[in-house]
């Protein structure tokens, strides 16, 4: 009940109409705003996954996309490398931590060693157990060496790309900075990824995924699409998995 009452209170101190808890949740005071912005507001409000993001702790919808992959294939264990990129706001990072339970107060002697490392362009607030590299353009040599620094032994099991550029609304432009980015974080992890690493990354459907499959295909062992339930069915968004990291020559 207190949770309940906790949900009706937040939802009246934004002014949403809320007459039935199993109706649309309405926005109210949408004057002056654009139709798509109303659209995005009410798809918002009735998000099955920003309620549940707000009920678990959180900081967005984007953490079930990762907790449904990693239910799917077993990517976070406890003594893992892990670096995500393009972190920001860090829902990605808290799945991490927690699943290594670096987010735990264990004892030292039953402490299994590993690292969550959470990089972004953007300032964030710090996550517990994680370790931040903030403000930092990932795509610099200088940031991924800092990052290579940071890795035991300068290696990682698992790059994580939640990466996206600004969109400037056209989207040949947009298209090619997310593929930018996606190379950008492929080949870090070629350099990083211990044997039998994974790389997990975020794109846009169209003419380069493929592409991109057939050149993952000469280092991994496994490559291969996702769509998580978290991600929008309208959205031309998907994730591509390459596990088993075969090894890098220059």
């Amino acid at each position: 009940m207190l949770q309940l009452k906790t949900f009706i209170n937040y939802v009246q101190s934004r002014n949403i109409s809320l007459s039935n808890l199993s109706n649309k949740i309405v926005p109210n005071n949408l004057k002056g705003k654009s139709k798509s912005s109303q659209e995005w507001l009410e798809r918002q409000l009735n998000d099955e996954y920003v309620m549940k993001s707000r009920y678990h702790g959180y900081r967005c919808r984007s953490a079930f996309k990762l907790l449904e992959m990693d239910e799917k294939f077993k990517l976070l264990k406890r003594g893992y490398s892990v670096v995500d990129c393009g972190a920001a706001p860090g829902s990605w990072t808290q799945v991490v931590v927690n699943k290594l339970k670096l987010d735990k107060n264990i004892e030292e002697n039953q402490r299994v060693k590993g690292i969550a490392i959470a990089v972004d362009l953007k300032r964030m607030e710090s996550i517990k157990g994680a370790i931040m590299v903030q403000e930092s353009d990932f795509t610099l040599s200088s940031v991924q060496e800092k990052i290579s620094n940071i890795l035991p032994s300068g290696k990682a099991n698992i790059v994580l790309s939640d990466m996206a550029p600004r969109a400037t609304g056209t989207y040949e432009l947009d298209c090619a900075a997310m593929m930018t980015l996606v190379y950008s974080a492929a080949r870090f992890s070629f350099h990083v990824l211990h044997k039998d690493g994974t790389f997990l990354c975020k794109l846009w459907d169209g003419n380069e995924v493929e592409k991109l499959i057939t050149i993952l295909k000469n280092y991994f062992s496994l490559v291969k699409r996702c769509k998580p339930k978290a991600s929008r069915s309208d959205s031309s968004e998907l994730y591509i998995l390459a596990a088993g990291f075969k090894g890098w020559q220059k």
